[in-house]
């Protein structure tokens, strides 16, 4: 192993930017080129189909079989002049990652002879097989049919020479299996519940769409070093290293140049990515060394996490040629930050307007702040939902860390707001409202800026934090599919923004006016949420303890936290909704935990594999070298020489064989206790049990291999450190 270490920083050393031609256009002549959006449909599309095409997705309605014949018509033609061979259906089942079976346009004709061909039928629904999918019990595994169906709303793009349909993925009786389906739901509740609100300011409003900017973080590993860390090609982070000498200490790396070969690697990333129509603005490095981020243009929800997940693709293949691998791993080393995918989320309507960025007058700004308000009650009254949407085994290691948030979900709004929040809170309003009262209220609105981005510093502490016309979402993990917290967040503010209608409506029928009516139940609703309000460190351990004094949650553990997906108030927000049935919502955490379960295990084997076939045989390796070195002293070495330079060898042996030692025995105990977990059927139970007799174990092995890692000969040692893999580009 010690060979194939030194083997691969040889190969480092020799490597050479891998410099590919994208295009010497700027990107708007080629933006968007490998995708049939509006302007191609327009072009390939008869002027009824186009019609129909447009319909549906201005109003969410599905194509019958008749006019999904007349796009599929036009697809091809523009498909089959693109390069295209294949189509396939591709979703984004319950694995995190996306999946797509491809079929190629071939099909015989009437007297045998092979043709092109591509109908309605195969655009709208295909039947992939569904068996190996997670479903949580939802169905059995004997029962292999799944459908998707065409998601109009997201358009269609080709990669290599393979057409992609974004679609759902269904049970056979009808259940989600995807993240899609119940994503769309989310939202289409959310545009109801927003739409009813906004008619309080403006009637022109016909549709309210969420919008999400994703950041995404990552790290670069050269493929050599990366081939010669088992741990990091099966479990994803490395399982044992020490801390280098200089790692982020600096923060010489933060917003410095890029290096020549990540440049020649992101060059190529995001012409592809601008051809498939993903707007990717923003690249830098970040703090840790060889990490990085890529940030686009907000898009709509839905567009922007398909997006987000094709570019993760797009940035692996595109690694591969450049002799690099990505890690999305929320912690893939020790000691150093950890990669997030901040989610910067807000609300815009038909007439385009930003819900959550102030007007120029008292009535848009009441209309913000009705807005401003209910997502923070949201956030307080759901925040069981959105804490477990972003908790899974591997951002667990992130979150809490010192250049993350820890598990405990609050709002950072800045002074600004925060003080005039307060002032409203204030005011007598359960009383029909003085003509005094009511222009001061109304003053005070106005006098909010239309752009509130500099009025505050930005707490880069919050897992919530207000932006200036936006939510920033941190608490996100770097390799989540992001559909998961969107889900929670959507959910939670419509279910939030449909009880404010009704606590607003039911004042108005006893006779007050709307705008008393609105002051009212926003009165209500800051005093409510105040304790989820925080401005502070979210770092510090002072805030630990505050939360507690909130009774603001604070589930380490992340079975106990998917459990609250189940408990009443969660179940409620999630089901009046419409977003999931019972059924789904149970089966979706029982995935959960089988992958929390699962994940540990693998990690708990590979470690145990590396711990015994690897570091213990070299560490015997050396050890024995020593015992020889200490031998020979004495027979060169008068007694007194002897006990001198034998006594710092001695100690070192001595160390060596205590943890060789306590490896080979937690190792052992590791086995015993996977063995007793594995027998364990309840998904809860067995996730609980890995967590508490399991998990532990991967810290404790740990600590000894990298003690391990600082007493052998560094030229022996099997495994490449910390020092190559962050500093080795």
């Amino acid at each position: 192993m010690a060979e194939l270490r030194f083997s691969a920083l040889q190969e480092v050393f020799n490597r050479e930017p891998v410099k590919i031609e994208t295009s010497s256009k700027v990107i708007s002549k080629y933006f968007g080129e490998d995708v049939f959006n509006l302007h191609k449909m327009e072009h390939y599309l008869s002027k009824e189909a186009f019609r129909v095409v447009r319909q549906a997705i201005d109003e969410g309605k599905s194509l019958n079989r008749q006019e999904a014949e007349q796009v599929a018509i036009g697809l091809k033609a523009w498909a089959i002049e693109r390069g295209a061979t294949h189509f396939t259906h591709w979703f984004h089942p319950l694995t995190d990652g996306t999946a797509e079976k491809h079929d190629s346009f071939l099909e015989t004709g009437d007297r045998g002879h092979i043709v092109e061909n591509f109908s309605g039928e195969f655009l709208v629904q295909s039947e992939p097989d569904a068996s190996s999918f997670p479903s949580g019990g939802i169905r059995n595994t004997f029962e292999a049919r799944g459908y998707t169906a065409w998601d109009v709303s997201s358009p269609v793009f080709i990669v290599g020479t393979t057409l992609c349909i974004p679609t759902i993925f269904v049970s056979y009786t009808g259940e989600a299996l995807d993240y899609k389906a119940p994503l769309l739901k989310a939202l289409s509740a959310l545009d109801k519940a927003a739409v009813a609100v906004c008619q309080y300011f403006d009637k022109d409003v016909t549709k309210v769409f969420a919008t999400l900017g994703i950041e995404q973080e990552y790290f670069l590993v050269d493929e050599a070093l990366y081939y010669a860390r088992p741990d990091l090609v099966l479990a994803e982070r490395t399982l044992m290293g020490h801390q280098a000498s200089k790692d982020q200490q600096l923060a010489d790396h933060y917003f410095s140049s890029i290096p020549e070969r990540v440049m020649c690697f992101i060059k190529d990333f995001e012409y592809t990515a601008h051809k498939l129509g993903i707007p990717v603005k923003t690249r830098h490095n970040e703090v840790a060394p060889n990490q990085f981020e890529c940030a686009p243009i907000h898009e709509e929800v839905n567009l922007a996490v398909d997006h987000n997940q094709l570019l993760m693709d797009i940035m692996k293949r595109t690694a591969r040629k450049h002799k690099f691998r990505v890690l999305f791993h929320e912690k893939p080393f020790a000691g150093i930050n950890g990669s997030g995918k901040h989610n910067n989320w807000s609300l815009s309507t038909n007439t385009g307007v930003n819900l959550l960025s102030p007007g120029k007058n008292p009535k848009t700004n009441l209309q913000f702040l009705t807005f401003l308000v209910n997502v923070i009650k949201a956030v307080n009254e759901s925040n069981d939902i959105i804490r477990a949407s972003v908790i899974n085994e591997s951002n667990s290691w992130r979150l809490g860390g010192h250049e993350a948030p820890p598990a405990i979900i609050s709002v950072f709004l800045g002074s600004y707001l925060l003080s005039m929040l307060d002032d409203i809170a204030s005011k007598v309003t359960e009383k029909k409202m003085s003509p005094a009262l009511k222009t001061e209220l109304k003053l005070g609105i106005g006098k909010i800026p239309e752009i509130l981005l500099d009025n505050t510093d930005r707490n880069r502490t919050s897992p919530f934090a207000f932006t200036g016309n936006r939510f920033e979402f941190r608490a996100v993990g770097s390799s989540a599919n992001c559909s998961a917290p969107m889900i929670a967040l959507n959910s939670a503010v419509a279910y939030q923004l449909t009880k404010f209608k009704s606590e607003v409506d039911q004042i108005i029928k006893k006779g007050r006016n709307k705008d008393e009516a609105i002051f009212q139940v926003l009165k209500k609703y800051i005093l409510d949420s105040e304790r989820v309000l925080f401005e502070g460190d979210n770092y510090s351990t002072e805030w630990h303890a505050e939360a507690a004094k909130r009774k603001l949650c604070n589930i380490s553990s992340v079975p106990d936290s998917l459990k609250c997906y189940l408990n009443d108030i969660s179940k409620e927000v999630l089901t009046s909704t419409g977003v999931f049935t019972e059924k789904e919502l149970r089966s979706r955490v029982d995935v959960e935990y089988d992958k929390f379960t699962k994940i540990v295990q693998i990690e708990a084997r590979v470690l145990g594999d590396l711990a015994i076939n690897h570091i213990v045989p070299t560490a015997i390796k050396y050890m024995t070298t020593l015992i020889e070195n200490v031998k020979g002293l004495k027979d060169v070495f008068s007694e007194e020489e002897y006990e001198k330079l034998s006594c710092p060898r001695k100690q070192n042996i001595r160390l060596l064989a205590d943890h060789i030692n306590e490896i080979q025995q937690l190792v052992r105990d590791m086995i015993e206790a996977r063995k007793k977990a594995n027998v364990i059927e309840d998904a809860y139970r067995k996730a609980i049990t890995y967590e508490k007799n399991v998990k532990p174990y991967l810290n404790s092995i740990r600590r000894h291999i990298d003690k391990l890692e600082l007493i052998v000969d560094d030229e022996i040692w099997p495994l490449p450190k910390y020092r190559e893999l962050l500093f080795t580009r």
